[in-house]
């Protein structure tokens, strides 16, 4: 997991309610997944008026008597610009009571799952059954009390524009109780978390805008770094830490989190003593695959990219020199010469006998390393590899941005093998369960939540290791359900708020077996609105297409047959 630097303007205020004085203190945006696995941003909601905020708890009988009127009310106002949430304090973990819980009264309004407690410690929720009214565009709480006539009375007066007359109302509910790290320490605690999940971009050299290589540095940016993780921007491409569990999720545990705002909070302070972050080193070679420097290196031609403009993707087939016999690929992976125009690269061989570009491929030849910025490199499982045959070619896709200022990209593709004379016994493979231009079902303009699956059946016994999800601007989420033989359906991944910034992929821990006759299948959700930031034009109608600006749409997962 590593955080790098995420866009979007900097905070610089990280205050909390202490009182109903401070009520308009500014709180930020913030990013929670609600009970059925989805993400709810703020700061996409800030064409509503008002976002409504009850406070949840399975066992809180203040919740339980506030909710028919709560209910009734977003019936009434829901289309008139207020959006209605619940938010759980809890930090139990327990999204499915929660969900069975809230679905004997409502299927209709979303409970955010705050697991850390963070988001609710900052908007200082010390009651359930408390209901919030807060601004998704100055991010500040207008109101807080008991749902009743003061709540309506509130929702009046933000629709009409006017004053809130009272914005804090005493009410009676259970205490919400806060889990408490207490003095969280630089040295001990922030430095560690830092090293292990961001320094390896945040460094000198590294893929990140900033180096987070001091305590300097990081009280520095301690304001963005509230940001990022209170909106979930960062770490990159963070998946449901619900469904199943992954090498890479690229998430925060939930202490580390806890600790890190809690510092953030505090004053960012160091107690003195050592600077962890300063003594870090990093090596000197600029591949990070574990086996020493590379076998191979096949360079790509340099490639010319001016200065402005859009450019079309660039195919090439590259020969592979320097191989006297065949071997089989154990790691590969992709340097981008000129990092700044470089958006993503994919590889594939060519064996000997086969036409430069042709997609047909040998039962076992290598699979290469794709690049996109936070990939890590292509290493293949224990006893796993490919053959990377004497006299192959690669087939490389280049896709390069403009950034104003003429460049001239040298790319490399780092192969190691396996010693002479060992011979992998097992294959990995994939497969995209998506739509493509025989099938694409076109994007409608302005439309917020378009949703589109796609399935295949497996023919065999299969152990999946891992997922890629693959959308472009106005891709917003992204998940993968297996329904079995005997009738059952299970979720395999949840990429609740799919980024096209970092289009990752995720490796499980252990392998998922899945049996033959299971169909796969990929649901995505498309958001072609103005909500959107990266949206170039939500007034179009979006087809299929290879350019970011068009759309494609597939989950792939990688895999072993069962029986190698």
């Amino acid at each position: 997991m590593k955080i790098v630097a995420a866009f979007g303007s900097m905070l610089l205020t990280a205050g909390l309610l202490t009182s109903s004085a401070q009520a308009q203190e500014r709180i930020g945006d913030f990013t929670l997944l609600d009970q059925l696995g989805f993400s709810h941003n703020m700061k996409w909601y800030d064409d509503n008026e008002s976002i409504a905020l009850l406070v949840q708890a399975n066992d809180s009988d203040e919740t339980l008597s506030a909710l028919p009127r709560y209910i009734e009310l977003q019936k009434e106002y829901a289309e008139q610009g207020i959006k209605f949430f619940m938010i759980n304090p809890m930090g139990r973990l327990n999204r499915d009571s929660v969900s069975a819980n809230i679905s004997q009264h409502t299927n209709d309004i979303p409970v955010l799952m705050d697991d850390t407690q963070q988001i609710s410690k900052a908007l200082e929720i010390n009651k359930t059954g408390e209901v919030l009214l807060f601004n998704p565009e100055s991010f500040r709480i207008e109101f807080r009390g008991p749902v009743g006539s003061d709540f309506e009375s509130a929702i009046q007066s933000v629709l009409s524009g006017n004053e809130i007359t009272s914005t804090q109302v005493a009410m009676q509910g259970s205490d919400v109780d806060y889990i408490s790290h207490g003095q969280v320490s630089y040295e001990k605690d922030i430095a560690p978390i830092i090293a292990e999940n961001c320094a390896a971009c945040h460094r000198e050299g590294g893929i990140a805008p900033f180096a987070l290589n001091s305590y300097t540095m990081a009280q520095g940016w301690s304001p963005m770094i509230r940001e990022v993780l209170m909106t979930k921007r960062m770490p990159p491409g963070q998946i449901d830490r619900h469904i199943h569990e992954f090498e890479n999720g690229r998430y925060l545990q939930i202490d580390e989190m806890q600790k890190l705002l809690s510092w953030i909070e505090a004053g960012s302070l160091r107690e003195g003593g050592i600077d962890p972050l300063a003594e870090l080193t990093w090596p000197d070679s600029k591949w990070s695959v574990p086996y020493g420097e590379p076998d191979l290196i096949v360079k790509i031609p340099p490639q010319e990219v001016p200065a402005t403009g859009v450019l079309d993707y660039r195919y090439l087939t590259v020969p592979i020199e320097g191989m006297v016999e065949d071997r089989w690929v154990r790691a590969s992976e992709y340097s981008p010469g000129e990092r700044t125009v470089v958006h993503h690269s994919t590889a594939s061989v060519i064996s000997p006998g086969f036409a430069a570009g042709e997609r047909r491929r040998d039962p076992d030849v290598a699979l290469i390393s794709r690049y996109v910025p936070g990939q890590d490199p292509r290493v293949e499982g224990d006893n796993t590899g490919g053959l990377l045959k004497k006299d192959s070619s690669l087939y490389v896709t280049m896709h390069y941005t403009t950034t104003g200022k003429e460049a001239v990209d040298e790319s490399e593709y780092a192969i190691w093998f396996y010693p002479e004379g060992e011979v992998p016994e097992e294959r990995m493979v994939s497969r995209m369960v998506g739509r493509f231009e025989g099938n694409w079902l076109d994007i409608p303009a302005f439309d917020k939540n378009f949703e589109v699956t796609a399935s295949g059946r497996v023919a065999e016994d299969i152990n999946i290791l891992g997922y890629h999800p693959h959308m472009h601007f106005r891709g917003k989420a992204l998940r993968m359900f297996a329904d079995y033989p005997d009738g059952t359906r299970e979720e395999l991944v949840n990429i609740p708020a799919y980024t096209y910034l970092w289009q990752l992929t995720y490796d499980l821990k252990d392998p998922k077996l899945i049996p033959a006759g299971t169909v796969i299948t990929s649901v995505g959700t498309f958001d072609n609105s103005a909500q959107n930031p990266y949206n170039p034009d939500p007034s179009i109608t979006i087809p299929w297409g290879e350019m970011s600006w068009d759309e494609m749409f597939f989950g792939e997962y990688v895999y072993k047959t069962a029986n190698q």
